[in-house]
């Protein structure tokens, strides 16, 4: 059965929204968080990326589920609670339901709405039993687990690699506020996406069908539906580099003309080959993110990779 718990209201998003974009774009490097390219059409988008054949890390995190589902939930434990940080679609989450003994609860987490509701509709079909306690909200922001999973024992889980999206010390902040948020002798599913040859990261990122590049420009697009914007989508392009000092690809929007667009009313002038940062994706060395997570309260205790080392899956404990 679904239950909504909603803890941020439209509005509330779409003044976040606004001001992301207004700040971000007055900044003398443009920049907007990589969260906002997910509205309704981006979800959607997304969902057709994760089929393309250049992008590895969807079916490589799908297979470390299936094959290791099993020890997971042997870790867990019996009467878990399972807590998704940005669920998404939730696609991937039934491995780890399927094996899950006894799940008191399926606690979604996501700033898309219609994403998250649509996950519940589809899980609750499959599984009637399960109690899915949906919640609206940024888990980068602040985030109240519903009343009825205070006491089970929390597993967390946090895959397709959406910590890479995050900086070093906003990765660090996050595994500490997710460790408060599940709490003592909790556990945490982390899929983390390795370093690995520009070869198969840059196509994975800019796919040779053009959707990673409808995924990026959708934001011009939202901009222009949600806040009265003017961009001349077709005057922008998508761009996508390897920045081999941070460790991590970066996505960009770049203007191909100098030119001036409107967001709310506001000015805002591009000069030609002027970009928008609008998404990171850091890699991690297993050694590496180990290591982040003993330093933000979590112990590793195992980790799993798949045979062409693409890939890695987490199992932390709190400590």
């Amino acid at each position: 059965m679904a239950e909504s718990t909603v803890l941020e209201t439209a509005d509330t998003f779409r003044g976040e929204f606004a001001e992301a974009v207004l700040d971000g774009l007055a900044r003398d490097v443009k920049e907007i968080p990589c969260r906002f390219l997910y509205d309704a059409r981006g979800s959607v988008l997304f969902e057709e990326i994760t089929q393309l054949p250049e992008y590895y890390p969807t079916r490589t995190e799908i297979g470390l589920l299936e094959s290791h589902a099993p020890d997971i939930a042997k870790r867990a434990g019996s009467g878990c609670a399972l807590v998704e940080f940005g669920s998404g679609s939730s696609r991937k989450t039934g491995k780890l339901i399927d094996q899950l003994d006894d799940l008191a609860a399926y606690v979604p987490i996501d700033i898309a709405h219609e994403a998250l509701s649509e996950a519940a509709d589809r899980l609750t079909a499959r599984n009637p039993d399960l109690t899915i306690l949906p919640v609206h909200a940024d888990f980068n922001q602040d985030v109240q687990l519903p009343g009825a999973v205070q006491e089970a024992p929390k597993l967390g889980f946090f895959p397709g690699s959406t910590i890479g999206n995050l900086t070093q010390d906003e990765a660090a902040d996050f595994l500490n506020v997710a460790g408060d948020l599940l709490g003592p002798e909790s556990a945490f599913v982390v899929g983390v996406d390795l370093k690995k040859d520009t070869d198969i990261l840059i196509p994975a990122y800019d796919d040779a069908q053009g959707v990673t590049a409808d995924f990026n420009l959708n934001l011009l697009h939202r901009i222009n539906r949600e806040l009265d914007g003017d961009f001349d989508v077709s005057q922008f392009a998508h761009e996508v580099i390897y920045n081999p000092d941070a460790g991590r690809i970066e996505s960009y929007i770049v203007s191909l003309a100098d030119q001036e667009a409107h967001v709310l009313g506001e000015p805002v002038a591009f000069s030609e080959g002027e970009r928008i940062h609008t998404e990171s994706s850091h890699k991690y060395a297993v050694d590496e993110f180990q290591t982040l997570a003993r330093a933000n309260g979590w112990q590793p205790s195992e980790v799993w990779t798949d045979p062409q080392d693409l890939f890695s899956l987490h199992y932390l404990d709190k400590e």
